[in-house]
């Protein structure tokens, strides 16, 4: 009986960590999604004020990765 509870015991603890290592991944996945629709979005907006910045792939993964801060790296390089 005591080793059928230590084994759900241990097969609850590795499931959980388990889980928790997939999370990680999943809130960088979106972190980087989110960064990268915000990214855009400001590029497309500074474009539409008059700045004209080229929206290539260079500039859309700096915008992407980095965030606000990459977009105003990107106008400031570019």
């Amino acid at each position: 009986m005591f080793e059928t509870v230590a084994a759900f015991a241990v097969g609850i603890i590795m499931l959980c960590l388990l889980a928790k290592l997939a999370i990680i991944p999943a809130k960088l996945l979106w972190k980087l999604l989110t960064n990268s629709i915000v990214g855009a979005v400001m590029l497309w907006v500074i474009s539409l004020l008059g700045l004209h910045v080229k929206i290539t792939f260079l500039t859309a993964l700096i915008a992407g990765i980095f965030g606000i801060p990459g977009v105003l790296t990107v106008l400031i390089l570019f």
